[in-house]
C-alpha cells in the first residue's frame, strides 16, 4: 500500500503538469475540480460542527430497523451532500459499539440512494442557472461566520463557504469544458456498445478513487455531458464507475477501525459492486425505464443531464431493493469472513482512531471501554475474594451462596491485576489524553467524569487488595463470629457487582440508577455503624479480642471503600450526573468520613 502511494502521487503530479502545459483550458477544468473538492472539504467540516450530539442521537434512535436505517442514510446524505461523511460516521459508530452491523449496512444503502440528489441538483440547476453569481455572496458571508466564537455559527460559516466553493468549482468546470471543445472534442473518443460500457465504467471508478468524491465525479460527468464532451451512453457508464469508486473512502476510513468497521466497509464494497453488475447486465432495460420515467415527469428526450440524474437514482434504487432482503445473509457472511482477531482482555475493545473525529462517539467509546475495565475488575474481585461468577446469576440467593460455599479459589490477585487491569487502565487514560483535544470545551467535563470513573475503580482495587489477605485467612474461621463478619463483607461487595451487572442490561438506566446505587451506599454506611457497635459489645463480653476486632474494623473500612468506589464508577458509567448530585455526594462522603473517624476513636479508647 505504501509503495502504491509512493508511485501514485508523483504520477498524478506528472499528468497534471503535462495537462497544464498542453492546454490552459485543462488548467481551468482542473482548478474547477480542485475548488469543488475544497468546497466538499469545507462542507464536511461545517457538518462536523453539528455532529457533537444531534446527528449521533438521531443515528441512535433511527437504526433499530432496516427501513429506518436506510431512511436515515437517505436523509442525512441528502442534507450533508456527502455519502463519504455519512459512511465514515457510520464506521466510527459501529467501531464504538453504538450500532449493529445490520444498521450500518442499512445506512450505507440509504447513503448511496441519498447521494443521487446531488446529481439532480447539479443537472437541474447547475447547468441551467449561472450559479457562480450565488457563489461570491456565500463565500463572503461564510467567511464572516467562520470567525465567530460560537461553534454552530462557525459550522454554518463552513457550510456556506463550502457551498460557495462548490458552486464556483462547477462554474470553472463548465467554463473549462466550453473552451476545451475548441481545441479537442472528447466525444470523438466515445466507445459504443458493451466495450464502451466496461471502459468508461473503469474510467469513472478511477476518477472517483483519485478525487475521493463521487459527487465531484458526477459533477464532472454532468458538466461534460451538458456540453457534449461525452455521449449519454458513456456518461451512464462513468456514473456506474463513480458508484464503485466511492467505496474507497469507506475502505480508507475502516483502516483505523476495528473488525466491525472493516465489515461495514466490505458491505459497502459488495453493495456497490452488485449494484454496478446489475446495472451493466440490465443496462438496456434500465435505460428503457429511465426513458419512461423521463417522459412521465416531463423531461425532454434530449435533456441528457436530467436523464442521467434519473438513471443514477433508478440504478441505485434497484440496488437497494435487490440487496435489502439479503441483509441478514450479508451480515452472516461478513461475520464469517471478517472475524475479530482473538483479543486479550487487556486490549481495548472500543478505542480506535475512527472515533476521534466525533465527540459524542468518542465519549461513548471511552464509556464502553471503562465498562470493559469494570467487567475485568468485577471478575478480579469475585475470584480474589473466593467467590464464583455463578453466585451472581439471576435467581441465585447470593447470601446463601456466599455463606455456605466456602471453597478457596486458587487465584493470584496481583498477577491478574498486572495482566488484565493495569494495561487496560493505562490505555484508557492515554486515549482520553489524545481525545481531549477533539472534544469541545462544553463536553470536557464529561471526559473528566469518565477519567474519574477509572480512578474510582482503581481505588476499589486498592481497597480489595488490602482486604483479601485477612479474607483468605478468616472467611473459613472456626470462630462463627469472625466467619460471619468476613462473609458479610463479601456479600456487600458481591451485591453491588450483581446490581451493576443488572443495570448494564437495562434500558432507561437514568430513571432508576441513582436511587438503586444510593440504596447500597446507605446499606454499607449502616453496616459499618452496626459493626462498630457489635464489636464494642463483643469486646466487653470477652467473645473477641481487641486485636481481632481492630482487624475486622479495618477490613470493614476496606469493604466500604471498595463499595463506594464501585458505586461512584457506576453512577458515572450508567447515569447522567449533575453538579448538585456531585456536591451532595461529596458532602455525604465528608460526613461519613467524620463519623468513621469518630467511631474509630471510640473503639480505640475502649481497647
Amino acid at each position: 500500500m505504501r509503495q502504491f502511494r509512493s508511485i501514485f502521487l508523483p504520477s498524478i503530479i506528472i499528468v497534471l503538469i503535462i495537462g497544464f502545459w498542453y492546454s490552459p483550458d485543462f488548467t481551468t477544468i482542473s482548478a474547477g475540480v480542485s475548488i469543488f473538492l475544497f468546497g466538499m472539504y469545507f462542507l464536511e467540516q461545517g457538518f462536523n460542527a453539528f455532529t457533537g450530539g444531534l446527528l449521533e442521537k438521531l443515528l441512535a434512535k433511527s437504526t433499530d430497523t432496516l427501513l429506518k436505517s436506510i431512511g436515515f442514510g437517505v436523509v442525512s446524505t441528502t442534507i450533508m451532500q456527502s455519502s463519504s461523511l455519512v459512511s465514515v460516521i457510520s464506521i466510527s459508530f459501529i467501531s464504538a459499539g453504538l450500532i449493529t452491523l445490520a444498521a450500518g449496512i442499512g445506512i450505507i444503502f440509504g447513503a448511496n440512494l441519498g447521494t443521487t440528489t446531488g446529481a439532480w441538483l447539479v443537472a437541474a440547476f447547475g447547468m441551467k442557472v449561472k450559479i457562480s453569481a450565488y457563489a461570491m455572496p456565500m463565500l463572503v458571508f461564510g467567511l464572516i461566520f467562520t470567525f465567530q466564537k460560537s461553534k454552530h455559527l462557525r459550522g454554518f460559516g463552513y457550510i456556506l463557504t463550502g457551498l460557495g466553493f462548490l458552486f464556483l468549482g462547477i462554474h470553472y468546470m463548465k467554463e473549462g469544458f466550453e473552451a476545451f471543445k475548441d481545441q479537442i472534442h472528447l466525444a470523438e473518443y466515445a466507445v459504443p456498445g458493451f466495450k464502451g460500457l466496461i471502459i468508461y465504467t473503469l474510467i469513472g471508478m478511477a476518477a472517483t478513487v483519485i478525487m475521493q468524491s463521487s459527487h465531484a465525479t458526477m459533477v464532472l460527468i454532468i458538466t461534460a455531458l451538458s456540453l457534449g464532451h461525452v455521449t449519454y451512453e458513456n456518461a451512464i457508464a462513468l456514473a456506474i464507475g463513480a458508484n464503485i469508486g466511492t467505496t474507497i473512502t469507506a475502505i480508507i476510513g475502516s483502516l483505523s477501525s476495528n473488525y466491525q468497521g472493516k465489515q461495514l466497509a466490505a458491505a459497502h464494497l459488495i453493495f456497490n459492486f452488485v449494484t454496478a453488475a446489475i446495472a451493466i447486465a440490465g443496462i438496456n432495460v434500465i435505460i428503457s425505464i429511465v426513458d419512461y420515467i423521463s417522459a412521465v415527469v416531463g423531461i425532454a428526450d434530449q435533456d441528457y443531464t436530467l436523464k442521467l440524474a434519473v438513471f443514477h437514482t433508478v440504478f441505485n434504487l434497484i440496488g437497494v431493493l435487490v440487496m435489502s432482503p439479503f441483509v441478514p445473509t450479508l451480515v452472516r457472511f461478513l461475520e464469517k469472513v471478517i472475524k475479530p482477531r482473538r483479543r486479550e482482555e487487556t486490549e481495548p475493545h472500543f478505542l480506535n482512531d475512527a472515533v476521534l473525529d466525533f465527540p459524542d462517539t468518542l465519549l461513548q467509546a471511552v464509556r464502553n471501554e471503562i465498562i470493559h475495565l469494570y467487567n475485568n475488575t468485577a471478575l478480579l474481585f469475585i475470584n480474589g475474594l473466593h467467590m464464583e461468577t455463578a453466585m451472581l446469576e439471576k435467581g441465585k440467593n447470593l447470601k446463601w451462596e456466599i455463606r455456605y460455599d466456602q471453597k478457596i479459589v486458587d487465584y493470584d490477585f496481583e498477577d491478574r491485576y498486572q495482566a488484565k487491569i493495569k494495561p487496560l487502565f493505562a490505555a484508557i487514560i492515554e486515549f482520553i489524553g489524545r481525545g481531549q483535544g477533539e472534544v469541545p470545551a462544553e463536553r470536557q467535563s464529561q471526559l473528566f467524569e469518565l477519567r474519574l470513573a477509572c480512578l474510582k475503580l482503581s481505588e476499589s482495587i486498592k481497597a480489595v487488595d488490602g482486604l483479601r489477605n485477612n479474607m483468605t485467612k478468616h472467611f473459613k474461621s472456626d470462630n462463627e463470629i469472625i466467619r460471619h463478619e468476613y462473609n458479610q463483607m463479601r456479600i456487600h461487595i458481591a451485591s453491588v457487582i450483581k446490581e451493576m451487572n443488572k443495570m448494564a442490561r437495562e434500558k432507561d438506566k437514568d430513571i432508576k440508577i441513582i436511587s438503586s446505587l444510593d440504596k447500597f451506599r446507605g446499606k454499607i454506611k449502616k453496616y459499618k455503624k452496626k459493626t462498630n457497635t457489635r464489636l464494642d459489645k463483643l469486646i466487653r463480653n470477652g467473645e473477641i479480642d481487641s486485636y481481632t476486632a481492630t482487624s475486622i474494623l479495618n477490613d470493614c473500612s476496606f469493604t466500604e471503600d471498595a463499595v463506594k468506589g464501585l458505586l461512584d464508577a457506576g453512577k458515572i458509567l450508567y447515569s447522567t450526573r449533575d453538579i448538585e448530585l456531585e456536591d451532595a455526594d461529596e458532602m455525604l462522603s465528608l460526613s461519613d468520613k467524620e463519623e468513621d473517624d469518630e467511631a474509630n476513636t471510640v473503639l480505640l479508647e475502649k481497647e
